[in-house]
């Protein structure tokens, strides 16, 4: 017996050492893994650039230590990191060109693919080629990749060429059968972020804004694609209404989509010849990652002229701890976190112009009003320009109307100037598992938001009251910061979503560009001239152990959630897993924009 406890005992003892053990081994590997991609790259003659585009493409990207530690192939891209390699493969001499190669990636919105496009037209006006080999060309990416000088198609690859398509899905019935009805409220005839909850198909109004927002994204496709490609715009279409991607690959070629059908494994000699390597010498080929760490040392301001790039990213919530809107590592524009940041640039001497960088479709209407009133604040010290990215609408909209300048992409999504309220009344749901509520109160309000009953007359009319006052708010907003007569802003508020191409028209945008056009901006209105200035972004990227000491395992698995094809499902329902924490009265876009 003796024998039999110590033998356990010491089995015991060596599974908590070794896991102790395996513990610190793994922490070590992971910094060596971290560690080891952080080394400066130098750079060959006659290399290449690769953009081996398959993952996700994210306003800013951040090392993800379980993607590291669980070998998780799927790779986000920064857009920021993406323009900076572009701009860094342009201006040295030894890198001879740029080769895509087209996977899979996923993009929120068009704006950020037309960035890369127009960075990589940039590029490919200084001389130096492109490249792009694709064994199956998503719709996206052939868009993006269409820039290059050659178009590479495997011999039994697909380009997806088909037009654009919105199709939201609908909960209405399904709420109803479990005994949850959605109490909405709202202003606005186009604001249709609650459709999805109460209704079994679009609205005439929302059917209307989203076939013309999604006309406008393909016309700048096709017209773009069609200079590229030495195509009609009439040709274009008529390939889409083809479904050429069911064709033979020949076709392709022959319809002018693709210049060469070749295997994978023989591009690597066709980059050779393009960059001048004979044919038995090894061709350098920089990564992204390499890219990143070409000149990777962060600039100091040495002039004492800053002008600062801050990044407004994700729904808009209240604070950093209030976020029911999002599940997963999505990041999220944390109203009282803003605020404080922008509180610092305003009281920064060094800093002499600020360009907020947004790419929001909107959330807490409240956050939304306070962050504004920080830009206002911001604005009376220093010049304050918006560049817009894939969505700045809604409370994304709110938030940006107040800068001096506003910049976006003609594939933007921006506007939806309107509010809604959204509460849920679960009676049915209480009925169905033979919950019984009963109340006592001093006062007709005082059991106002109680689970077990829907609201009444009184209480509907007090909140749409409060719907309104915020809607009156916003309009007061933008007709203040636009220098539009607020009258005329309603007429082209309500809710609707327009792209950036008809903001401008509607003076709700005041020049196209990406971010390089709203910075060139900054600089002019705070009079900096030549190299007199450093630009800095904020908020500071978290290093790798600060990363890795605030991640979860519970956030990374419902991150990838995101990811799949079930995402747009379970991003919705989020909402009502969250409902009871969330800001009452939002400004936010529909969650039904998934253009495909």
């Amino acid at each position: 017996m003796k024998d039999f406890l110590k033998f356990t005992l010491a089995t015991v003892v060596g599974i908590v050492v070794s896991s102790v053990v395996l513990f610190f081994v793994s922490i070590l590997v992971l910094f060596g893994m971290a560690s080891s991609s952080d080394v400066e790259t130098t750079v060959s003659d006659n290399s290449v650039m690769m953009l081996d585009l398959n993952g996700s493409l994210v306003e800013r990207s951040q090392e993800d230590p379980f993607s590291l530690f669980l070998g998780d192939s799927y790779t986000s891209y920064g857009l920021d990191d993406v323009l900076a390699s572009i701009k860094k493969a342009k201006d040295n001499e030894k890198i001879k060109g740029i080769y895509i190669e087209a996977g899979m990636l996923g993009a929120s919105g068009y704006a950020s693919l037309q960035a890369v496009r127009n960075a990589l037209q940039d590029f490919k006006e200084s001389g130096k080629f492109i490249v792009a080999y694709g064994d199956t060309y998503s719709q996206g990416l052939y868009y993006l990749a269409s820039v290059a000088d050659k178009v590479l198609l495997n011999p039994k690859g697909m380009i997806e060429w088909r037009g654009l398509a919105a199709m939201p899905i609908f909960y209405k019935d399904l709420l109803e059968k479990v005994g949850v009805e959605m109490q909405v409220f709202r202003v606005g005839t186009y604001k249709s972020a609650v459709e999805p909850y109460t209704a079994t198909e679009m609205s005439p109004a929302n059917r209307e804004q989203v076939n013309a927002y999604i006309r406008s994204i393909w016309g700048q496709m096709t017209a773009d694609v069609a200079a590229s490609r030495g195509l009609s715009v009439e040709r274009l279409n008529g390939l889409a209404d083809s479904l050429l991607m069911f064709d033979p690959s020949e076709r392709s070629v022959e319809s002018g989509l693709a210049d060469t059908l070749i295997y994978k494994n023989d591009v690597r000699d066709y980059l050779k010849a393009m960059a001048g390597v004979d044919e038995d010498d090894t061709l350098p080929i920089l990564s992204l990652k390499d890219m990143m760490n070409v000149q990777k040392n962060i600039p100091k301001d040495k002039s004492g002229n800053i002008v600062a790039v801050y990044y407004a990213t994700g729904e808009i919530v209240d604070s950093d701890d209030f976020s029911p809107m999002i599940s997963g590592d999505e990041p999220v524009i944390s109203g009282e976190k803003m605020i404080r940041d922008l509180r610092r640039l305003k009281e920064n001497d060094d800093v002499k112009a600020v360009v907020i960088r947004v790419n929001s479709p909107g959330g807490s209407a409240y956050a939304s009003e306070q962050i504004w009133h920080a830009v206002t604040e911001l604005k009376q010290e220093k010049p304050v320009i918006v560049s817009m990215g894939d969505y700045a609408a809604s409370g994304g909209y709110y938030i940006s109307c107040n800068a001096d300048t506003i910049v976006a992409e003609p594939t933007t999504l921006t506007g939806s100037i309107g509010i809604f309220g959204m509460v849920p009344n679960v009676k049915g749901l209480t009925d169905k598992l033979g919950l019984h509520f009963d109340v006592v109160k001093t006062n007709a309000y005082s059991d106002f938001g109680g689970i077990g009953r829907g609201m009444n007359a009184g209480e509907k009319a007090l909140m749409q009251r409060y719907v309104n006052q915020g809607y009156d708010l916003f309009l007061a907003r933008c007709s203040e910061g636009r220098g539009i007569d607020k009258a005329a802003v309603d007429e082209i508020a309500q809710g609707r979503v327009w792209t950036g191409n008809t903001a401008k028209e509607l003076g709700l945008v005041d020049e196209l560009g990406g971010l390089n056009k709203a910075l060139e901006i900054a600089v002019g209105k705070a009079g900096l001239t030549g190299e007199g200035y450093t630009v800095l972004s904020y908020p500071k990227k978290e290093s790798f152990l600060e990363v890795l000491m605030n991640a979860n395992m519970g956030g990374y698995l419902k991150a990838r959630l995101f990811e799949g094809k079930m995402g747009e499902v379970y991003r919705a329902f989020s909402v009502l897993e969250n409902v009871d924490k969330c800001e009452r009265v939002q400004a936010r876009m529909p969650f039904d924009l998934n253009i495909q």
